[in-house]
């Protein structure tokens, strides 16, 4: 089971200086409404064949996110079985990103 950081605890490794390396495996509409600012998009469906797009820098944390946290779960886990470290999934997606830390992340 992926690890999960729940968005308050990652506002706070940010605000300590952590640049994570945000993986939004949501579809493209969905990015187009809302992002979280330098995110990269590979939706899910598509992250299998698509796995050397993920390029985090040395010793940076991938968090994956989407609209609530289940497809992130996901994500996170078919990045742990093709032997990615690191990753953790957003506890409840961008839109508790937007409630919870970021009110200017539109919500949807």
């Amino acid at each position: 089971m992926p690890r999960q950081i729940t968005p308050a605890e990652l506002s706070a490794r940010m605000q300590k200086g952590e640049k994570p390396y945000f993986l939004d495996v949501r579809q493209a509409w969905e990015n187009q409404l809302s992002r979280i600012e330098g995110s990269v998009l590979v939706p899910l469906d598509q992250l299998p064949s698509h796995l050397d797009d993920v390029q985090p820098g040395a010793g940076q944390v991938i968090v994956t996110y989407c609209h609530h946290g289940t497809r992130s779960l996901s994500a996170a886990a078919l990045l742990e079985q093709n032997g990615v470290k690191n990753v953790l999934s957003l506890a409840g997606g961008i839109d508790a990103w937007s409630t919870q830390v970021d009110p200017k992340v539109p919500r949807y």
